[in-house]
Order: structure tokens, then sequence, then C-alpha cells
């Protein structure tokens, strides 16, 4: 064949090439917006004043009498949150611009009947608390919760849904989210409960990638006063963090469409948090990497990272299916975010983030936290799990007494996992592999488990006694495991000094700020919360008194009066001082004393790189 015919033939193959596809683009659009029965048009030409504009249209309705809502509640949210409080403007029309009269049965639903199979909802969101579970719009960015944005129809929840965000071109806003492109700024979700689950950052924002065998890691970085060199140092560390944490399973999750993305949001008119997401998570602070958030964001990025393995594929079954109307309760939690907050700092210390002895006394108030608490008179793990609820970012006005009865599931999970860990390091185990078989019999398969599954799981990994023991004692019941002996095999001691006192309630300038700890040096005294301490034995106590040292110029013991203010009236009476029951956490060679060289190994073994 001449070259001629040579170059013909290859131009017209290449042309045939991209003709068919464009065409199998094309269908495939028509073919997807043929199953779209929910498609919501977003766009922000108010948002200076934080409104954000939304079109939604609901085809293929059955029923006579169709509801649409919002949700109360959030993926990665346990308690009730009342988005519908920010939604009005709310028109409704069917698909010939009839208008449609609607009933409110109550605050969060909307009834409307008469329809042509399709309704048409316009209406104004008012957005300005940017964080993980609500939505923020501004000048600076569009930053979208989806509960919290979209209304939706409840009978439709299983069919495919679209939404197209028309951007504000003059602030050079770009779509970040984990939602399947179509074209342009169309995105495609498969149900209600993948689009409620995909969080929505639409900024000027920076991005960095970079590959995992054949997966993407993105982050996509929001914030405006970063340089080239902060954001390359900080994703530096997500790179260490990641490929830790795939250490930990063996392999990374298989992300719907092979992609991970970070959402950073790192401005001063957002709100702290961070929210787990299947493909995503949103990270979010008020401290910009210039301004020393490299070191202060970067746990709440290996936090939600862990999550996309525990929580977020290894699912407990009473997560199962989320519920968008109602509190999600579940017993797991201890579990699912606390054994997940055990390893957030574990990452960073085997990614050399942070230093072995920076991990170990970071322990301490976690620690202090949880043991010293006396809320494990009340509840145990899993029921402390059940309160989530009610303290998972919800709003109540009444006092209550956490400080007595509640231990944070994070908090209380993340010892646990701590104690099972060494625990299992004592008989060659470890739990990096307990949790590479959670992950493998249920993680990798989609199966939701119980509680009893994970007894049974460790039963399985470490053997029938060890673990039906761990479950008994630090699960079904509130037992503190022998920490001191724990630790001693890797080189860290705990100590108490009880030559000390303590007074047992937080105070602020002379003021007590919380309820007093159940049989403390305050709550015996009978002192509650809201009294003013004047004077203690013979010092009058000014703004800037400092009562720690003030009571550790007493022995326990001793008996000293108290003068104080409550509601207006002069009081008095008598402190019994008792003794400060509080741990110190520290490596053997903070304390001058040699390590051995098997405790170093084991201690490497636990906290060195994977």
């Amino acid at each position: 064949m001449e070259v001629k015919n040579i170059v013909s033939y290859n131009l017209k193959f290449i042309f045939m090439q991209k003709f068919e596809f464009t065409l199998l683009v094309f269908f495939f659009s028509i073919l997807v917006k043929a199953q779209v029965s929910s498609s919501y048009v977003i766009s922000f030409e108010n948002a200076v004043h934080h409104e954000a504009s939304i079109q939604a249209t609901f085809t293929d309705l059955q029923s006579d009498k169709v509801v649409f809502r919002m949700a109360r509640s959030s993926p990665g949210r346990y308690a009730i949150h009342e988005f519908a409080k920010n939604v009005y403007n709310v028109k409704v029309t069917d698909s010939q611009g009839k208008v449609l009269e609607t009933t409110r049965p109550n605050p969060y639903v909307w009834n409307v009947s008469g329809h042509d199979g399709t309704i048409r909802v316009r209406y104004t969101l008012f957005a300005n608390h940017g964080d993980g579970t609500y939505a923020q719009v501004d000048e600076t960015h569009a930053h979208l919760n989806m509960p919290a944005t979209f209304m939706y129809v409840p009978e439709l929840s299983e069919n495919e849904m679209q939404v197209t965000f028309k951007v504000r071109e003059d602030l050079n806003w770009k779509v970040a989210t984990q939602l399947k492109h179509l074209e342009g700024t169309t995105y495609h979700a498969k149900n209600l409960q993948y689009f409620m689950d995909s969080p929505t950052e639409i900024a000027n924002y920076s991005l960095r990638s970079f590959q995992v065998e054949d997966q993407t890691i993105t982050l996509v970085l929001h914030d405006d006063a970063a340089s080239e060199a902060d954001i390359n140092t900080y994703f530096n560390y997500i790179k260490k963090v990641v490929l830790q944490q795939k250490a930990v399973f063996g392999e990374l999750p298989t992300y719907d469409y092979g992609e991970y993305t970070f959402l950073a949001c790192y401005m001063p008119n957002a709100n702290g948090d961070g929210m787990e997401h299947r493909n995503s998570t949103y990270v979010v602070s008020t401290r910009s990497l210039a301004n020393g958030g490299i070191d202060q964001n970067i746990g709440t990025v290996s936090h939600e990272f862990f999550h996309c393995w525990n929580v977020e594929r290894i699912r407990p079954k009473t997560l199962e299916p989320f519920n968008f109307e109602e509190a999600n309760m579940s017993g797991e939690l201890w579990f699912a975010e606390g054994f997940t907050s055990y390893y957030d700092d574990l990452t960073l210390c085997r990614a050399g983030v942070i230093s072995q002895a920076k991990y170990i006394t970071g322990l301490t108030g976690t620690f202090n936290y949880v043991w010293d608490s006396p809320g494990r008179n009340y509840f145990n793990p899993i029921e402390m799990s059940y309160q989530a609820p009610f303290v998972d970012a919800a709003k109540s006005v009444d006092e209550t007494n956490r400080e007595n009865t509640f231990i944070s599931y994070y908090s209380y999970g993340s010892m646990l996992g701590l104690a099972l860990d060494l625990s299992l390091r004592e008989k060659n185990l470890n739990l990096d592999d307990y949790m590479k078989l959670v992950w493998q019999t249920y993680g990798k398969t989609q199966t939701y488990y119980t509680i009893d599954n994970l007894n049974q799981t460790l039963n399985e990994y470490a053997g029938k006694d060890f673990g039906n023991r761990f479950f008994n004692n630090y699960i079904y019941n509130s037992e503190m495991p022998d920490f001191k002996k724990l630790f001693k095999t890797v080189g860290v001691l705990l100590s108490q000094d009880t030559t000390k006192v303590a007074f047992g309630a937080f105070v602020r300038h002379g003021k007590i700020m919380s309820n007093p700890k159940n049989n403390s040096t305050a709550y015996k005294a009978g002192l509650q919360k809201g009294d003013k301490l004047l004077k203690i034995g013979n010092t009058e106590l000014t703004d800037d008194t400092n009562l720690k040292d003030l009571l550790n110029t007493y022995k326990v013991n001793d008996k000293v009066e108290v003068v104080f203010d409550r509601f207006g009236k002069t009081k008095t009476t008598k402190l019994t001082l008792l003794a400060d029951t509080s741990y110190t956490i520290s490596l053997v060679e903070a304390d001058k004393k040699p390590l051995d060289k098997k405790l170093k190994a084991n201690r490497e073994n636990w906290l060195g790189k994977k």
C-alpha cells in the first residue's frame, strides 16, 4: 500500500474511532437522562448573602400525593440536624408550569397532589456553616453537604439522580466531588444513598494527586493562604498516611470510580470538622497550612482516611440502610469511630510525621479522660455508643451531667484499641492483622457486621478464651485493662503521683465551669457548677489565682475552709482534699532508665514504619 493511501486509511480509522466514541458518549448521556428521575440545578447568584437557588425536577411519580422533604440526618453523623430550617421561597409546579398547592404535615415535609407525573420545586437555601454536616455559600466557595442542601422524594430513593452546578465563573470556581462526572458541571449518582454521601466543594482550589497501583488519591485544597511549598509538604504527609494505612489492611479499598478525594477546606470562614464518605472526605479547619495547619490538620486527614475501610466498608449492620429521617443509633461506634481514633495518631507516628516520644506522651490526655472518669459506672462501651444521637454535634439548651455519665466512644474506643493491640502483641499477634481479618471477612465482601461478629472474629484470630475474655471484660462490661503491665512490654511507663491533690471540677477565674466529678473534692464539699470561689483557707482568690498551685500547698486529706458565692449569697463549706488520681505516660528513657533490646524491638514493631 502506498504511503499516501496508508495515511489516508489511518486518518479514516482515527476519525471513525472518534466518531464512534462520540456516539457512545451521546447515547450513554441520553440513557442516563432517561433513567434519572431526580435532577437538580443549583446556582449561586446571591452568594455574597449566603444564598443558593435550587431547582429540583422529580419525574416518574406514581403516587397521587407526593412527599418531598429535607433530610434530618447526614452520613457520618448520628444525631438529628434540622436542615429544613434554612429552606424558604418554596414554589411547586407540574411539568407544564401549573402551580401546585402544598401542605405541611410537619416542619421538614411537603405534600403535593394534582401533578402530571412530574413536579418541579424551586427554593432558596441559606447556607453559612461550612463543616462536614452543613453547607456554606459565599464568594469564596460553595461548600455543600448534600443532606443540608437538596430536597428529595423518598419514593424515588432507588432511582438515579443528576445535579448541575452553575458555577461562578467570575470567581474561577471548579467542582470537586465523588459523584460521577457526566459533562460540563453535571454529575450523576446511582441512587439517593450515594447522592447524599457525596459532599461537594466548589471553589478556586489547588489540586494534587498520586497513583497507588491502579487508583488515584487526590487532594483538593481550598486554602487561599497556602503556598505551593506548603501544599507540597502537606501532600507528602498525606501520601505517607495513605501508605501506612494501606499497610494495616494490606490493600486499598476498590473506590467506585477509581479515585479517593480529600476535600480539604482550610479557610477562616469555615468550621473545624472531618466527615468520612465512601470515596471522599471533607476535612475542614479555620487553620491555613500557612499558619500551623500542616501539623495541626493532618490528624483529621489520618482519622478520616482510615474510615474508608472502617465504617464505610467495614460497616455496622445497625447503620444500614442509613436513615435520613431519624437519628441513627449504633452500639458499634466504639469500634467504628474508636478504633479509627486509635489508628489516627498511631499512623502519624508510623509515618514519621510525629515522633514516638510525642505519640506516647500524647496518649496521656485521652487515657485520663477515659480511665479516670465516673462514666464507666453507668455505661459500657456499647451503651456509650448509643449516646451518639445526643452528643454528635447535637444541640440542646438544657443542662446535662455528661461529665459524670458519658465517655466519648471515640476516646473510649481508642483506649480499647490500644489495650487490644498491646494484649495481642504479648501473644506475638497484633491489631493490624485482626483488622485485616475483619476487612477480608466483612469489609471487602460488604457484609454488615454485628458486635458478636467482631467477637467471633477475634476468637478466630487469637483464640476463644482470649477473644471472649476481652469482650466480656471490656466491651460488655467496663473493666480497666492492666495498662501498667501492657505498657511495660513496650518500654513505656505509666505512673501516678498521689501525693498531689485534685479539686475535681474545671474552674476559670474562680468560677466552677463544669459539674464536679462524682466523689471528688469539690463534689463531696457540695460545690456545684456556677459557684464562684472567693476564698480558700486564708487566701482570697483573684482572676489570676492558680487554683492547682494553691491547693498543692496543702496535703492529701487536709481539711480547708472555702468561701464561695452561689446565686448572689455568700456561703461556706469544708474541702477535704483528695488525691490526684490522674496518670502520666512516658517512655522508659525519659526517666533515665535503660531500654533493653527486646523492649526496643517490641516498641519498634508497634510504632515503626510498616
